[in-house]
C-alpha cells in the first residue's frame, strides 16, 4: 500500500523529503513474551515537531541514518509526537511509540531489541496513513472516546504525550535514586525505620532542585517535580530573557524561579545559583545540551554533597574531578525513554492542561512544499515557538467551542 508524507533519507542535499511512499506492516510486539501482530491501519490527524526530528534529519544529511531505517528500507517516515485515528475502532490514539522483544523499555539490556515508531527501525506519524501495533494504540479518556472530530486544544496538548510521558518516567528515576542515594542519612538524622526514612529522602532530594535548560523537557520534568513534591525549591536556568512568554509561563506552571544567565560567565552563573537556592542543589537536572551543564554542577561546586546529577541531555560530555566527586557521594545517572504507564499517566494529565498555549501551528501545505526549508527556517531556528505542530488531517480536528 502506498501513501504520502516525509521521510528521512541519506542525502547530503535533501535529507527530508516529502512525497509517495511504499508502506511496510511487518509484525512487531510490544513487549518480550507477547505476540507479534501486524499492525492496524490508522490515519494521523494532528503532529508535533521533536528536537530528535531534527537531529535525525541532521544525521541523514551525514549519511549516517541507515541503522535507524525500517529493515529492507531506504527512508524512514518521521514523527512520533502525535493523534491517529483508527478507524476500524472509531477512536482517536496516543500511539506508544517504543516496543520490542524487551521485559521493561526503560531498562533495555544487551540482548534485547526495540523499535520506534517514527525513530528507530519503525515508520512514524507523517503521513496520511500507517499501521501500528493494536497494542500500542493507547485509549484517550472516555469523555473522548466517541468523539469523532478532536477539539484543536486537545490534540495540542496530546502533541506532548511522548515528552511529558518521559517527565514522568525521570521523576520514576529521581525519586528511586534519591530515596536509595540518602535513607541512611534520613535515618541516622531522624533516628526512625528505614521505611520512614526512604519516604524522606524520596522528598528531600528535591528540596533544592536545578533544572539547567528551559526547553519543554526541562518544564516536564518540573511540572512532574511540583505536582509530586509540593514543597520543592526549583530554579530553572536559561539564556531567555526573564519577563518573554516562555518563561513567565514556565514560572506560572511550576511556581519555579528563573536566572537568565545570557550575560553571566560559568563562574557568575555558579554563584548566582547558590544565592538564589540559599544553598547548593540537592538534584541537578541537565537539559539544556550544553558542556556549561557538568562544569556548573562540579567544577563550580553548585551540586551540594549527596545530591544527584540527572543527565538527560543529548550530546555532552559529562566529567568530573574524582577526589571531590567521591568524598562528596555525588551521584550521576542518565536513562531516557518510558513504559506505557507512563504514557498513560501523561495522557491523563494533558488533556487537562494548559500546554495547548505554548503550540504554534505551521499549514501543512506550507510545510510539505519544503519540509527542509521548515525544519531549518521556521520550527527548529533561533526565535522558534516553544512547540511547532501540524494539523495534518482537518477532518477530524475541530475548532473550540
Amino acid at each position: 500500500m502506498k501513501t504520502y508524507g516525509t521521510y528521512f533519507q541519506n542525502d547530503k542535499d535533501l535529507p527530508i523529503k516529502y512525497g509517495e511512499i511504499n508502506l511496510i506492516n511487518p509484525e512487531r510486539q510490544r513487549l518480550r513474551g507477547e505476540p507479534l501482530h501486524k499492525g492496524v491501519e490508522a490515519y494521523p490527524v494532528f503532529q508535533g515537531f521533536c528536537g530528535t526530528d531534527f537531529e535525525l534529519m541532521k544525521m541523514g544529511r551525514d549519511n549516517k541514518l541507515s541503522a535507524k531505517f525500517p529493515e529492507g528500507e531506504s527512508r524512514l517516515i518521521n514523527g512520533h509526537e502525535g493523534v491517529v485515528w483508527v478507524p476500524s475502532e472509531n477512536r482517536f490514539a496516543i500511539v506508544l511509540i517504543r516496543g520490542g522483544d524487551s521485559w521493561d523499555p526503560t531498562r533495555y539490556t544487551e540482548d534485547e531489541t526495540y523499535f520506534e515508531y517514527g525513530c528507530d527501525g519503525a515508520d512514524g506519524l507523517f503521513c496520511d496513513k500507517n499501521y501500528f501495533n493494536p497494542d500500542m494504540l493507547l485509549h484517550l479518556p472516555e469523555k473522548y472516546e466517541s468523539m469523532t472530530k478532536l477539539p484543536l486544544s486537545v490534540a495540542k496538548r496530546l502533541s506532548f504525550a511522548d515528552p511529558y510521558a518521559c517527565a514522568v518516567f525521570q521523576l520514576e528515576r529521581m525519586e528511586d535514586l534519591g530515596a536509595a542515594q540518602n535513607f541512611r542519612v534520613e535515618m541516622a538524622k531522624h533516628k526512625c525505620s528505614e521505611e520512614e526514612a526512604r519516604k524522606l529522602a524520596k522528598d528531600n532530594i528535591f528540596t533544592k532542585t536545578v533544572v539547567f535548560g528551559l526547553g519543554m523537557t526541562g518544564l516536564f520534568i518540573a511540572d512532574q517535580i511540583r505536582r509530586n513534591h509540593p514543597d520543592a525549591e526549583i530554579l530553572f536556568i536559561g539564556r531567555s530573557d526573564k519577563n518573554c512568554k516562555k518563561v513567565q509561563f514556565s514560572k506560572e506552571i511550576t511556581g519555579a524561579d528563573y536566572l537568565c544567565t545570557a550575560r553571566l560567565s560559568e563562574e557568575e552563573t555558579a554563584k548566582e545559583i547558590i544565592t538564589k537556592l540559599s544553598g547548593r542543589a540537592t538534584m541537578f537536572v541537565g537539559t539544556s545540551g550544553s558542556n556549561a551543564e557538568n562544569r556548573i554542577a562540579f567544577e563550580h561546586k553548585v551540586l551540594g554533597c549527596n545530591g544527584i546529577y540527572n543527565s538527560f541531555s543529548l550530546g555532552p560530555v559529562v566529567s568530573y574531578d574524582t577526589m571531590p566527586f567521591g568524598f562528596e557521594n555525588h551521584l550521576i545517572f542518565a536513562s531516557i525513554n518510558f513504559r506505557q504507564e507512563h504514557m498513560e499517566k501523561a495522557i491523563d494529565i494533558l488533556v487537562d492542561s494548559r500546554y495547548d498555549e505554548v503550540v504554534e501551528l505551521i499549514d501543512k501545505e506550507e510545510f510539505i512544499a519544503d519540509p527542509l526549508d521548515a525544519y531549518e527556517n521556521k520550527i527548529f531556528c533561533k526565535g522558534a515557538p516553544l512547540k511547532t505542530a501540524v494539523i495534518w488531517n482537518k477532518d477530524y480536528i475541530k475548532d473550540d467551542e
